[in-house]
């Protein structure tokens, strides 16, 4: 049996992902709620700016199949955008009934890590993220993330940076 101390949460599989590549990060935990038949972080960020949480949100084009944008919470992803850097005509979003099937994660828990790490599916992260250096992404369970550097991260999951948010 193994000793489990107080102060450290056990790792998700992305947190072991993150140090076998020798990947620095923080754990985070965001409280989350019910909305309708998904689960959803709360607004309230423990005094995290909401601009440096990203979500991970899962596409399919007419040409590549499943890929993922990776965007700020707060922000809406311009799939117009998101195809023509993707070299695809058209991207919609994965159905939620078709996610698991297609990511391995239920919705709220989907992490550019894993899926890349399972599925190596093309991935997309916001021009901002390389700006603020360091951002939260889902670390595979509800209310679990990581804060680590985007670089990292987009070097690890061969991710290229892109404008991906939808202006108004």
């Amino acid at each position: 049996m193994s000793k489990k101390k107080k102060s450290k949460m056990k790792k998700t599989q992305v947190e072991q992902i993150l140090d076998k590549n020798n990947i620095p990060y923080e754990q985070a935990e965001f409280p989350t709620h019910q909305d309708g038949d998904v689960r959803t972080m709360s607004v309230d960020h423990s005094g995290v700016d909401e601009h440096h949480i990203y979500k991970t949100l899962v596409l399919s084009g007419n040409v590549t199949g499943p890929l993922v944008g990776v965007v700020p919470v707060d922000q809406h992803l311009d799939e117009k955008k998101l195809a023509k850097v993707s070299g695809n005509k058209k991207v919609n979003m994965v159905p939620l009934k078709n996610l698991l099937k297609t990511t391995g994660y239920v919705h709220g828990a989907n992490t550019p890590i894993g899926i890349y790490e399972k599925f190596q599916y093309p991935i997309f992260i916001d021009n901002e993220a390389k700006e603020q250096g360091e951002i939260y992404v889902s670390s595979g369970k509800l209310g679990r993330s990581v804060k680590l550097n985007s670089e990292d991260l987009a070097k690890l999951v061969h991710a290229e940076f892109a404008d991906l948010e939808q202006h108004s």
